[in-house]
């Protein structure tokens, strides 16, 4: 019984025929059971001989882990050829692998492998042409000697022309940036007499120093900086794309703080790397102010062509944004398509007066320096649009119709959306040397109206700009409209009442100031109210923030100039501190969200305007006026500086 449950009890036949249960031959199945054992060990004695390691040599586990991995799946099972266009040779056939291939079962070493086949069948050929050469006869052999001789000697010829012209290159790189070009007064040094300005002077260069450097080791071709999470950030207004922003927006305050090495990455950034084919829709007003502002400054300083030709190619681009019926150009412009459009919250697509108004300095410039008329032909037909418009009240509102040329809603603004156009009508006239009168009569006439119906004086005696909304005041002035301070002050200088103006201008200079004494950080918020007996204080959760604006010391930079008042001073030394203690993080400079808390959270936001503008004017508070004099330069609303007719060569063509 114990035998019969082991061995099989079945009787097995063939052809009917009882056979023998014992046997002498292996059945067919346990044939391959053997023949697999046997292939495995064999398998195993290859892989052992080929990966195991050379006693002899050093190999770590590590290494042959990885050489076993990198074999994948064409272990066993051999890989076709891959020729040098990366296709299969032979249709895709398996071919066996080569002997002197450094790892048979890789692609690019069977491509490495191929190579080496052609060029020794490369080789082959010109040995043989050298053979047949050989059995040349002596005159010939001379004239082939000549022949490389001459070969040679010409790709040395290349070889130190491309050497020497490398070099002129550098010398002319050198030359933009260690020389203050004759004809562009005003460009560089300003180093203050006494020692404790210097010492400001030279802090914020030191602040400079820091902020660029951190958007170069973190967000290097980005629009801006995040310093905190240490990346680049693209906000819409640049469009889609990453087109070096801060790079752009910081030339020339490089340029000016003598920051040479600095300017030389920007520069070189921009002649090899701007380019605007990979973006679409940009906003007209951005582009304008930030990269053909900071493209044409640049270029007045330093007399660089490339600079001229950047800016040209960049307004070229926007161009479709002004065919309208009444040259009012749209605020976005989409440069592949040239279709345009304008914001769908701007009283229902209408055009913004700051926009539209802030491309003349730029626009007139560029006409200047190219000698094509296009550019001012654009800039004078939205004035004379605009002059032609029956005003309320002899106010400019901020919205106005591309297409039927008539005003979208009575709202008045010193501050966002009405800023820089009066900005620019002042600066039009300055930067003609004063003698484009019709834009100093339109900014006459502009400001006596927006002082009769918005100037106004506060229960604890500050002056400011309130917003005028459809015949009703709203008692708020915004960050923005500090800039007018300094906006007085100029045009002051010519008006016959230049004490009162002037007076109004230190006036305002003060009421922004106070904006930023009453709070716990010393930085002022986006925009501050005059109600209920609290005076210049914000009021509402959106208006406490600050984003590195440079308005309010825009403002006590040009009543600097003015008056030589100390405070002027002190009050930007206080704002640098300030921004030293809230602003500065161990990567670059960031906004803060409330002004009013002592320990604020931050926007991890650096503005590419802290570097055009709060930097460039808190440095030029602290130098002489030697440095970027006013009467012959005009800074745009980015603070971008642009040459004077008729007193700086830097305005016609070098």
């Amino acid at each position: 019984m114990a035998a019969s449950a082991v061995l099989p009890t079945y009787q097995r036949y063939v052809n009917g025929v009882p056979v023998p249960q014992g046997r002498k031959t292996l059945r067919l199945r346990e044939k391959y059971i053997i023949l697999l054992v046997f292939v495995t060990f064999a398998i195993v004695c290859m892989c052992a001989f080929l990966y195991l390691p050379n006693l002899h040599d050093k190999v770590t586990m590590g290494e042959m882990k990885k050489k076993l991995q990198d074999a994948g799946d064409g272990l066993f099972l051999p890989k076709a050829r891959i020729g040098p266009d990366g296709l299969p040779l032979n249709n895709g056939k398996i071919l066996p692998h080569d002997e002197d291939a450094n790892d048979p079962h890789q692609i690019d070493d069977q491509k490495k492998l191929f190579n080496k086949i052609e060029k020794a069948w490369e080789q082959q050929k010109v040995n043989d042409e050298l053979i047949n050469k050989m059995k040349m006869n002596p005159e010939e052999a001379k004239k082939l000697k000549d022949n490389i001789k001459g070969e040679k000697d010409s790709i040395l010829k290349k070889h130190e022309e491309e050497k020497q012209r490398q070099k002129e290159i550098a010398d002319e790189n050198a030359k933009i940036v260690n020389k203050d070009h004759d004809g562009h007064p005003g460009a560089r040094g300003g180093e203050p007499k006494d020692s404790d300005t210097k010492s400001k002077r030279d802090k914020v260069r030191e602040m400079m120093k820091h902020a660029w450097d951190s958007y170069v080791k973190y967000a290097w071709g980005g629009n801006e900086l995040r310093p905190i999470s240490r990346r680049s950030h693209t906000a819409s207004i640049f469009g889609s794309g990453s087109l070096g922003a801060s790079i752009v927006d910081a030339l020339d305050t490089l340029y000016i703080m003598e920051l040479d090495d600095e300017y030389k990455k920007a520069r070189d950034w921009v002649a090899t790397s701007l380019s605007f084919d990979k973006s679409s829709d940009l906003s007209v007003f951005e582009t304008t102010i930030r990269f053909v502002g900071g493209l044409l400054a640049a270029y007045a300083l330093t007399g660089d062509q490339m600079y001229k030709s950047k800016a040209k190619d960049i307004t070229d681009r926007m161009m479709p944004a002004f065919k309208t019926p009444t040259g009012l150009p749209y605020a976005i412009v989409n440069i592949k398509t040239g279709s345009h459009h304008n914001y769908g919250w701007a009283s229902g697509g209408c055009s913004i007066l700051s926009e539209i108004g802030t491309l003349h300095l730029e626009f007139d410039y560029l006409s200047d320096i190219t000698k094509d008329p296009i550019y001012r032909d654009k800039v004078l037909k939205i004035r004379k649009t605009l002059l032609e418009l029956e005003k309320p009240k002899g106010l400019y509102p901020n919205y106005v119709n591309p297409k039927t040329g008539k005003w979208c809603q009575h709202h008045v603004s010193m501050g966002a959306l009405g800023d820089s156009f009066y900005e620019y009508l002042l600066k039009e006239w300055l930067a003609s040397n004063k003698k484009d009168t019709t834009a100093k009569k339109m900014y006459d006439d502009a400001m006596k109206a927006v002082d009769q119906n918005m100037l106004q004086t506060s229960q604890g005696g500050l002056r400011y700009y309130a917003e005028y909304k459809s015949g009703r005041l709203e008692h708020k002035m915004d960050h923005l409209a500090c800039f007018t301070a300094g906006m007085v002050g100029m045009a002051a200088l010519d008006s016959p009442e230049k004490d009162k103006y002037i007076k109004l201008g230190e006036d305002l200079a003060h009421t922004c100031h106070e904006s930023y004494r009453q709070t716990a950080t010393g930085l002022g918020p986006e925009a501050f109210r005059f109600e209920g007996g609290r005076d210049a204080r914000a009021s509402r959760h959106n208006e406490k923030y600050y984003i590195l604006r440079p308005e309010v010391i825009e403002g006590w930079f040009y009543m600097w100039r003015i008056t030589k008042k100390q405070k002027y001073r002190d009050w930007a030394w206080d704002m640098v501190m300030s921004l030293e203690k809230h602003c500065r993080t161990d990567s670059g400079y960031t906004g803060i969200r409330d002004v009013y808390s002592p320990d604020p959270s931050k926007d991890d936001v650096q503005q590419s305007f802290f570097l055009a503008e709060t930097l460039k004017y808190l440095y030029l508070i602290f130098s002489e006026d030697s440095l970027i004099p006013l009467d012959k330069w005009v800074l745009n609303t980015e603070a971008h500086p642009l040459p004077i007719h008729g007193t700086n060569p830097a305005a016609a063509e070098p």
